[in-house]
């Protein structure tokens, strides 16, 4: 067993997101490959956890793909990789629809400039008014931050 380092970030970096495993099929249904998952790695402090919690509405597709989501999704996280100072993204769901992404920022210009994004802006709009049921957004500083991997071998 070891305990991660942590990863230093240089201003400019580029990291890429931690993708979302595909939602398990439902009983009786094949189900697709499913992409191990892997956290996003432990960085320095301070930086900048921005934690979205949603339940989708039944129009909205709980699984994500109805209504247009799934592209819009898509298209959300492209535009924030894009983002100096985007560190990576972390996502879970529940059976019962409860879905959480994390996403961690170097700074809270990062932050701000995601969060002021106009495309980003327009998606929120139309998640209020179609996709979700509820949400809560939580933005937190983040000041100790490590990471543990088990030693296969």
């Amino acid at each position: 067993m070891s305990d991660h380092s942590i990863a230093p970030v240089a201003d400019g970096a580029s990291v890429a997101h931690t993708p979302a495993a595909p939602a398990p099929a439902a009983p009786g249904l094949a189900s697709a490959p499913v992409t191990p998952a892997v956290p996003v790695a432990a960085y320095e402090p301070p930086y900048y956890a921005v934690v979205f919690t949603s339940v989708k509405t039944e129009e909205g597709g709980r699984d994500g793909v109805a209504g247009g989501y799934g592209e819009t999704n898509e298209r959300m996280e492209e535009l924030v990789e894009k983002i100096p100072g985007y560190l990576g993204m972390d996502h879970a769901g529940s059976p019962g629809g409860l879905s959480i992404t994390v996403g961690y920022f170097r700074d809270a210009d990062a932050v701000e400039e995601w969060r002021s994004n106009a495309e980003h802006l327009a998606a929120q709009k139309r998640g209020r008014a179609e996709w979700y049921e509820r949400y809560t957004l939580h933005v937190a500083k983040v000041e100790r931050s490590h990471g543990f991997e088990r030693e296969h071998g």
